[in-house]
């Protein structure tokens, strides 16, 4: 068996720092968790913090190159660790997150906190800088809009579709949109934690902005309104294919390890040169075994489920766990 989800991932990315309009900048790193920027007349707005504080360093870095306004302000596009964890690098700095968001800290934070530093110790360097969850000081209800000066940010909790809280930021008037983890490009959606019927009317949603410019949770920038719509169709094209497998494998009573090998043998020609595709796969076949299966909402992954589900699945063996506990 290969090892554990990304535990042997080492490689260093190379970031890139991209002027997306005047004083809105699109934070990438190959693959790896975005973060985007956005510079008022006054301050500065982060959307997504990074894993650490020591990463979120890393982005601070790139900010003070083009201005030394002060960073009032983190948007936190889900409650996933990889995102938020870093917030406490930004002293001084409002957290603000949708209401469901908050819920799913509360629920799962801590949880999903040492399951994902036990998936991709990587993605978490620095981790002992980490004080512990994030707790967002202004929780919103569908949207709220943000005036930094003259410059207007909607920030919106598009849908349900990577996960339950999923909040994109939108620029109405430069038409840029820093969309989270809804679209990825050249990477592999992770869909634990998804909601599978629900992503193609959040997509649907999304799109209906007409964003010119969109930073994706990972994978580099997209520029033009045909980019956007390409990378938009990819994450709708992926999300629905694996659905519709899960959906026919629980129809016909196929178990969890038997739909694991079709997806990995179905999906990987079209989509297996994506990044983190053998990470995600186990994670996104569970789940939407899960929600094919009824289970409206996702069960919390805890670390012990994690290496329990992988070693089921990459060994190609049932999981006594996991065939499965229907549950609410």
């Amino acid at each position: 068996m290969a090892g554990f989800a990304s535990t042997t991932d080492l490689g260093a990315k190379t970031i890139s720092f991209e002027e997306l309009g005047p004083g809105l900048y699109g934070y990438t790193a190959e693959g790896d968790p975005n973060s985007g920027v956005v510079i008022g007349d006054d301050s500065v707005l982060v959307v997504d913090a990074q894993a650490t504080p020591a990463m979120a360093g890393d982005v601070i870095a790139h900010i003070r190159r083009v201005t030394d306004k002060p960073i009032r302000h983190i948007v936190l596009s889900h409650y996933h660790a990889v995102r938020v964890l870093g917030a406490s690098g930004y002293p001084g700095a409002e957290i603000i997150a949708s209401d469901v968001t908050r819920a799913l800290i509360v629920e799962r934070g801590a949880a999903d906190m040492a399951s994902e530093i036990g998936r991709f110790p990587r993605l978490f360097r620095g981790k002992e800088s980490i004080p512990g969850l994030t707790w967002p000081q202004v929780v919103f209800h569908r949207r709220m809009t943000l005036w930094m000066g003259k410059r207007e940010v909607q920030i919106i909790h598009i849908g349900r579709s990577h996960t339950a809280g999923d909040t994109v930021v939108w620029l109405p008037k430069e038409k840029v949109l820093f969309a989270g983890d809804t679209v990825e490009f050249g990477a592999t959606p992770y869909c634990g934690d998804a909601h599978f019927t629900d992503w193609p009317q959040t997509l649907a949603a999304l799109g209906a902005l007409g964003a010119e410019r969109l930073v994706p949770g990972r994978g580099r920038s997209l520029i033009g309104a045909a980019e956007v719509r390409e990378g938009i169709a990819g994450t709708a094209a992926f999300t629905s294919d694996l659905f519709a497998l899960a959906k026919a494998g629980v129809a016909r009573k196929q178990p969890l390890n038997e739909l694991y090998a079709e997806a990995m043998a179905t999906l990987r020609p079209r989509y297996g040169h994506w990044v983190i595709f053998e990470h995600c796969m186990p994670f996104n076949v569970s789940r939407a075994f899960d929600e094919a299966s009824g289970i409206d909402w996702p069960r919390i992954w805890t670390a012990e489920r994690d290496l329990e589900m992988w070693r089921a699945l990459e060994q190609g063996t049932a999981m006594k766990s996991a065939e499965i506990e229907v549950q609410p």
